[in-house]
């Protein structure tokens, strides 16, 4: 029997443009200590399957692996049972142009947590453009 298809709701998806190169965006992105500096503290390693937690503060240590990467231009993990998050870096003239996608969202669907995902994408919506504008200080500030 086939399974009902879920609501999926939009995947967040953040753009700006970082007024620096694409490599020190890449270390911001796609290394333990860049992670924890704007995101989360992490036993990140870029390498291709690498299983790692992100330090979740209240929520304890969430389970990841790697998905996909390409450096210095993506890099793609699974967060926790229901996301994935993509950090995708294009080169440009002013700098490096940075999108984060947060997909994985669907109306019926609970985090391990016990909230809906309805919810919890509000709030991480908001979240991320914390979390951005940190990583756009950070990495600017040492351009």
């Amino acid at each position: 029997m086939m399974e009902e298809s879920k609501e999926s709701l939009p995947e967040i998806r953040k753009s700006l443009l970082l007024n620096a190169p694409i490599q020190q965006v890449w270390e911001a992105v796609a290394t333990a200590e860049g992670i924890a500096a704007w995101f989360m503290p992490n036993d990140f390693q870029p390498v291709m399957g690498y299983q790692f937690h992100l330090n979740a503060g209240p929520f304890g240590n969430s389970p990841c692996h790697v998905t996909e990467l390409e450096p210095p231009h993506r890099l793609s993990f699974r967060w926790g049972k229901d996301w994935t998050i993509t950090f995708l870096l294009e080169e440009q003239e002013a700098g490096t142009k940075f999108t984060l996608i947060h997909a994985g969202w669907n109306m019926d669907e609970v985090t391990e947590f016990g909230e809906t995902h309805r919810v919890v994408r509000d709030r991480m919506d908001q979240g991320w453009d914390k979390l951005v504008k940190k990583l756009a200080e950070m990495v600017e500030g040492d351009a």
